[in-house]
C-alpha cells in the first residue's frame, strides 16, 4: 500500500473517532460529568503527543529557531480564526451543556460550528499524515493521542447540537464530513511533504502543534473544568501519563 493511502487511512481512522462520540451522544443520554471527566483525559492525551512527539521531534528534525516559529504561528492562526468563528456563533461548539445557540438564536450559526470543528481537526490529521514521513509507520502515541481525545470532542459537542435543536442529519453531516476531511488532510500532508527537507516538516509540525494547544486551552478544557471542576488537573494528568506509557511501552 502506498504510504500516502495509508497515511489517509490513519487520518479516517482518527476522524472516525469524532462520529463515534457524536453516535454515543445521540442515542444514549451520557451524564455530563462524564463528558468532562473524558474530556480532561483527552487533553492530559493530547498534551503528552505534543510535548513529546510533537514539539520535541521537530526541534530534533529541524533545530530550535525554526519549531518556535513554527508553533508560534500554529497558535496565532487558529487563536485569530477560532476568534472569528465565535463572532459567528461557534464559541461553544464542544460544550455538552445548552451554550450552543440554535440557528434561529444565531444565523449561520450551523455553519460557523462545522467550520470551527474542521479547524480543530484538520492539525491533528496532518500530523498523523507526517508520522508516516520516515518509514517506520505511523506514530503510535499521536494515533493514540488523536482517537482517545476525539471521541470526548464529538461526544460533547454533538450532545450540545443536540441540545440546540440541530438535526441528525446536520450533526452526523458534520462529523462524517470532518472524519472524510481528517483522512484527507493526512493523506495531502504525506503526499506533498514526502520529498520536504527536515527542517520544512518541522516547521510544519510545529505549526499544527501550536494550533492543537491553543485548540486545548480555547475549547477542551474549559469544557471539562466547567463539570469536573477540582478534579480536572488530576484526570489531564492521568491522560498525559496514560499517553506517556503508551509512547514508550517496549
Amino acid at each position: 500500500m502506498p504510504i500516502w493511502l495509508e497515511a489517509g487511512l490513519w487520518g479516517l481512522v482518527g476522524g472516525g473517532a469524532l462520529v463515534l462520540g457524536a453516535l454515543v451522544a445521540w442515542f444514549a443520554r451520557v451524564p455530563q460529568a462524564v463528558v468532562a471527566t473524558v474530556m480532561a483525559f483527552g487533553a492530559g492525551v493530547l498534551i503528552s503527543a505534543l510535548a513529546f512527539d510533537l514539539v520535541d521531534e521537530a526541534q530534533r528534525a529541524g533545530g530550535l529557531a525554526p519549531t518556535v516559529a513554527g508553533f508560534l504561528a500554529g497558535s496565532v492562526v487558529y487563536v485569530v480564526a477560532n476568534t472569528l468563528l465565535a463572532r459567528r456563533g461557534a464559541r461553544h461548539r464542544k460544550r455538552s451543556g445548552d451554550q450552543q445557540p440554535s440557528e434561529g438564536d444565531s444565523a449561520g450559526s450551523g455553519a460557523a460550528i462545522a467550520i470551527g470543528a474542521l479547524l480543530d481537526g484538520v492539525p491533528e490529521s496532518i500530523v498523523l499524515g507526517l508520522s508516516l514521513l520516515g518509514g517506520g509507520g505511523v506514530g503510535v502515541g499521536v494515533l493514540a493521542a488523536v482517537f482517545i481525545s476525539n471521541v470526548p470532542e464529538g461526544l460533547s459537542s454533538a450532545a450540545g447540537m443536540r441540545r440546540a435543536g440541530r438535526p441528525a442529519r446536520y450533526v452526523f453531516g458534520v462529523w462524517v464530513g470532518i472524519a472524510v476531511a481528517s483522512g484527507l488532510a493526512a493523506l495531502l500532508g504525506n503526499a506533498l511533504l514526502a520529498g520536504a527537507s527536515p527542517t520544512t516538516v518541522a516547521v510544519i509540525t510545529a505549526v499544527a502543534a501550536g494550533a492543537i494547544l491553543a485548540m486545548l486551552a480555547d475549547t477542551m478544557i474549559p469544557e471539562a473544568f466547567e463539570r469536573a471542576h477540582a478534579a480536572t488537573g488530576l484526570i489531564t494528568a492521568l491522560g498525559f501519563l496514560t499517553a506517556f506509557a503508551i509512547g514508550h511501552a517496549g
